[in-house]
């Protein structure tokens, strides 16, 4: 005989976690599924170990999906505010870092711990670690066969994550569920990860892995009623394959194969102006100059690649070239290859289709009491706290209307 539930909630990461205690502290019987031996452990290696884990600035503009309105719902309904009430009442120091991001002064252990207790508070069931071999809708629910029993459930909560950082556990279960229940998708990609560029054209480019600076990146279209690209100001890091760094995440996300990315190395200044402006006054090399305004290995690095002459006298520059130089450094454009794949990949772009779905409670519009949250769904947030803010409030809204 199967085990009988209110609630089942595949996935015990942010947002099932989420979903679960919500569901249970409102009287629900609620079990919660996760094939990991280890409980979430994407929270765990977040922030460096201290877990980004919302952003005091989310809203409905810091996500991507084809249906940009779907969000608006569950995240006006639970915001970061109402997060940090939890997080405070559990007595967990925090800090804010860049740009309204706020982690843990401690570990993400922590929040993970939160969850936990707020689980035991509805007293939620655990089968972990226990892996779902088959879903079957019944007339009162659904049926789950697990290598641990059967488990028959009224509602059925998929929150099973994304492919991204597959080492971790990272599965397709929640795409091939929507599958098997003719939802559509949109196609899953790599987000907020590292680009590459083919090994021929990145190889004057290899000896600066490692520098760091602060840029100014787009791509795409940015007119329009409907932009289709983005700009960031972030750091940007070389490495031996390409670009990464905060900058390099955040464009990815909006980067499509095949276009290119432009890249403002001195996003404060009009280079080519300030160098043919200090023509009559500056008596030094080239690469002594672009030293004064960039890391010297790279003001060094970027002057062979582009094919200038380091130890060239600025005075004897003519101006057409410095111009030249100039949109090198500030509109530096450039094709990648592709990413580095879902290996790197903080979170995955696309899923489950949100126009499948009810954006008050994350149910699927032709399977009643089947639910998709979390990252399974095709809502993507900025870096910077904003996907765990997108956890917790699709877990709420999904466990408020169970």
């Amino acid at each position: 005989m199967a085990k009988v539930f209110d609630v089942a909630v595949v996935g015990a990461g942010a947002a099932g976690m989420m979903c679960a205690a919500t569901a249970a502290q409102r009287g629900k019987r609620v079990v919660l599924i996760d094939h990991a031996e280890k409980l979430a452990e994407k929270i765990r290696i977040s922030g460096g170990g201290r877990c980004n884990f919302t952003n005091i600035n989310a809203g409905p503009a810091n996500f991507l999906s084809e249906n940009p309105h779907f969000a608006k719902s569950a995240l006006s309904r639970y915001t970061p505010q109402d997060f940090l009430a939890l997080v405070r009442k559990h007595r967990i120091a925090y800090h804010e870092k860049h740009k309204g991001q706020l982690f843990c002064d401690d570990s993400a252990e922590q929040i993970i711990n939160m969850l936990k207790a707020e689980c035991a508070a509805g007293d939620v069931h655990w089968r972990m670690p226990s892996k779902v071999e088959s879903v079957a809708q019944t007339e009162q629910g659904f049926l789950l066969a697990t290598d641990s029993g059967d488990l028959a459930a009224t509602a059925l909560v998929i929150a099973t994550g994304g492919l991204s950082i597959p080492k971790i556990g990272a599965t397709d279960f929640g795409y091939r569920i929507a599958k098997q229940f003719g939802l559509k998708l949109v196609e899953p990609r790599p987000a907020l990860v590292p680009l590459t560029f083919d090994e021929a054209s990145w190889a004057p480019f290899v000896p600066l892995a490692g520098i760091s600076l602060e840029v100014d990146v787009e791509t795409g279209s940015l007119k329009g009623r409907n932009p289709t690209g983005a700009r960031f100001r972030e750091d940007l890091l070389f490495t031996h394959r390409g670009l990464s760094g905060p900058a390099i995440l955040q464009i990815s996300s909006f980067w499509q194969p095949g276009t290119p990315i432009t890249l403002n190395l001195l996003p404060e200044m009009d280079v080519a102006q300030a160098l043919i402006e200090g023509k009559s006054t500056i008596r030094k090399h080239l690469g002594n100059v672009l030293s004064q305004w960039l890391p010297a290995r790279l003001a060094e690095g970027l002057l062979l690649a582009h094919g200038f002459n380091a130890d060239a006298r600025l005075a004897d520059m003519p101006d057409a070239q410095l111009r030249k130089l100039g949109q090198a450094l500030n509109q530096w454009t450039i094709t990648p290859n592709g990413s580095e794949g879902y290996r790197k990949a903080e979170v995955t772009r696309g899923g489950v289709d949100t126009r499948e779905l009810s954006q008050q409670s994350m149910m699927a519009n032709r399977v009643p009491g089947l639910y998709f949250i979390g990252e399974t769904v095709d809502v993507t947030g900025w870096l910077g706290g904003y996907n765990f803010q997108w956890a917790w409030a699709s877990g709420v809204a999904a466990g408020l209307a169970i």
